[in-house]
């Protein structure tokens, strides 16, 4: 939030935990930020191992559902413009992402 503040950025908070992203939300971000389910999962979260989830991590369809279900799963933050996503790990992408 502070590289947003920084750039002057209005931006809407989404408390993922309470209001969990569905499947089709899941899939929309992934498309925008170009990647793959696997590539914004949490691996080394609890719920991860307790599913196992290691061999289901090339179905983006199990992980999605699963990661809607237990949005713990998911990676964050991920900063939306647009058409447009970036998870915003390391923070510079986010910077980058904005210019």
């Amino acid at each position: 939030m502070q590289i947003l503040n920084d750039l002057n950025v209005d931006y809407e908070i989404v408390d993922y935990i309470k209001h969990p992203p569905s499947p089709e939300e899941l899939r929309s971000l992934a498309g925008k930020m170009g990647v793959k389910a696997r590539d914004f999962t949490r691996t080394k979260e609890a719920i991860f191992k307790e599913l196992n989830l290691h061999s289901r991590l090339d179905d983006d369809e199990i992980m999605f559902e699963k990661m809607s279900e237990n949005p713990k799963l998911i990676e964050r933050p991920i900063v939306v413009k647009g058409d447009k996503a970036v998870l915003g790990r390391p923070p510079e992408k986010v910077r980058e992402f904005l210019k």
